[in-house]
């Protein structure tokens, strides 16, 4: 027995044997809480060696100085204790978690998310899923924050609607609305952040460069499309059978009530949870509209409701909570689960009751990321990394796979894309120009590098996140455990968008209105 169940381990594929190996290791590791405050007494220590060591650098940005923060210092000692409850009331994931599951815990406790997923896919092959999935993944990014929070646990109740683990729901989601950040067939925030940086870095070498938003739009869209197909062979061929679950597995996960097609309760439910819908987003636009010579209570001073500035926009989070929780209570309302007010608070508050480890954690991880941002360590990394990949002497072709693995490797420590790109366009841009390659390609290389190790970087903001949703489904589950399923998807992602990026090169091709490859 022993010996051909040492057989049949040996015949596992590759791959497997390689997310075995992985999930092994960063399993052995700490708990993630205890791993994030080793890592924030780590950061501590070696700051303190740095900031002995006259360590620093100077931001490109502004021309400024950048020296490491003693930790371990009476400053620093006096940081921690004056900050320690504001960094973590502060910790943007913990909030906008917190407003999410008002809406998700409803929407799904009523069974109307499985009644939409039953109506919407329920028939449909499981590869047909993934790919929707994917592609609606990839294009969240017009949801802004709302899509790492909301889109997961959608995605793994959808996923056992049609049989399979919530838990490979959970990472198909993660894995596209995360390092998927490089495509999208719309224009969103996104754009005009990377925009700000650029244009002013390209003006450093041509005052009159003045390009768009939209530089990259050509480029994103057909990733969008290239990486739906890519992870959707990924999944089905090499993925789902890792994923084995069985219907008693299902009923512990609470899909109990799993069925094909719907009653005819059911079916009125989604008709009065419709109705709700288009009644809410209704209010919704009229709260957009100028009224009396006045913006709308949602728009900017503007008048515009999708501003960074807009309340619809800073809200938007809250906005798609009620966007799930109006139609949740109609539907619940009509086939009876919801006969009292107190059903649906009871709902609610089961959906904060399964999240008491995710708070602790985000109150280690605030610690860690608060630490590790006074200290200016990610900031002087990425300017020292630019720099060195600046007197290599690459050109053409392989400096630009060079800068899409240099933002990877930056990635892993700074989380914010605007606080990176501020700190490289000033160097890439003007390096690349001087090699005659336009800031757009620049930038869209810069925009890859920063997509494809978001799902591995333990400094994302929204890692916890996931590891919270996969603790639902299984409690032994650790970093490792994340890792080892985001990496597949990660290499794969490199891969394809380092092949586009010289299709584009080679070929020439527009990457966005007016923006081609080369000056």
């Amino acid at each position: 027995m022993a010996k051909k169940e040492k057989e049949l381990r040996v015949k596992r594929p590759l791959l497997d044997r390689i997310m075995d190996g992985v999930e092994r290791v960063g399993n052995k590791l700490p708990d993630p809480i205890t791993m994030f405050l080793a890592l924030a007494v780590i950061v501590v220590i070696v700051s303190a060696i740095c900031s002995a060591a006259g360590v620093s650098a100077i931001n490109p940005a502004d021309g400024e100085k950048v020296e490491v923060f003693n930790l371990f210092s009476v400053a620093g000692i006096q940081y921690l204790w004056n900050n320690v409850i504001t960094n973590f009331s502060g910790f943007a994931p913990l909030g906008m978690v917190l407003v999410a599951i008002l809406g998700s815990s409803v929407a799904e406790k009523s069974g109307f998310l499985s009644a939409v997923m039953e109506r919407l896919l329920g028939k449909s092959k499981g590869w047909v899923v993934t790919a929707v999935v994917l592609f609606v993944g990839y294009n969240m990014n017009i949801a802004g924050d709302s899509g790492f929070i909301i889109f997961p646990p959608l995605v793994a109740i959808l996923f056992m609607s049609i049989g399979r683990s919530p838990i490979l729901g959970l990472f198909v989601a993660y894995a596209s609305v995360a390092g998927g950040l490089a495509a999208s067939c719309l224009l969103t925030i996104s754009d005009a952040l990377a925009y700000s940086f650029t244009e002013p870095a390209a003006q450093m070498v041509d005052p009159s460069y003045a390009g768009s938003v939209a530089i990259n739009w050509y480029f994103l869209a057909a990733s969008a499309v290239i990486m739906t197909v890519v992870g959707t062979i990924l999944v089905e061929k090499l993925l789902v059978h890792r994923f084995p679950v069985t219907e008693k597995q299902l009923e512990e996960y609470g899909a109990n009530d799993r069925q094909i097609g719907l009653s005819d309760v059911q079916k009125k439910g989604l008709g009065n949870a419709g109705i709700a819908l288009l009644l809410y987003g209704a209010v919704i636009v009229l709260m957009c509209i100028p009224f009396g010579g006045k913006p709308g209570m949602l728009a900017n001073e503007a008048g515009s409701p999708t501003a960074s500035d807009a309340p619809l926009t800073r809200g938007l989070v809250f906005t798609v909570a009620l966007a799930l929780m109006v139609p949740g209570i109609a539907y619940g309302v009509t086939t009876g689960r919801y006969k009292k007010d107190r059903d649906v608070w009871a709902d609610v508050s089961q959906g904060y009751s399964e999240m008491g480890n995710y708070i602790f954690m985000c109150f280690c991880i605030s610690i860690f990321t608060s630490f590790f941002s006074v200290s200016k360590l990610g900031s002087i990394i990425a300017i020292k990394g630019a720099a060195g990949l600046e007197s290599i002497g690459f050109t053409g072709i392989p400096l630009l796979i060079a800068l899409i693995l240099l933002s990877c490797v930056v990635n892993m420590f700074i989380g914010s894309a605007s606080a990176k790109w501020a700190i490289l366009a000033p160097i890439f841009v003007p390096m690349t120009m001087m090699m005659g390659i336009n800031p757009a390609m620049t930038q869209v290389v810069y925009r890859i590098g920063d997509s494809i190790t978001n799902p591995l970087s333990p400094l994302f903001t929204y890692m916890p996140i996931i590891l919270g949703f996969v603790h639902k489904y299984q409690k032994e589950a650790g970093f490792g455990t994340i890792v080892a399923n985001m990496l597949p998807f990660s290499v794969a992602y490199t891969l394809a968008w380092i092949v586009q990026v010289i299709l584009w090169a080679v070929l020439e091709i527009p990457l966005g209105p007016g923006a081609g490859v080369y000056l």
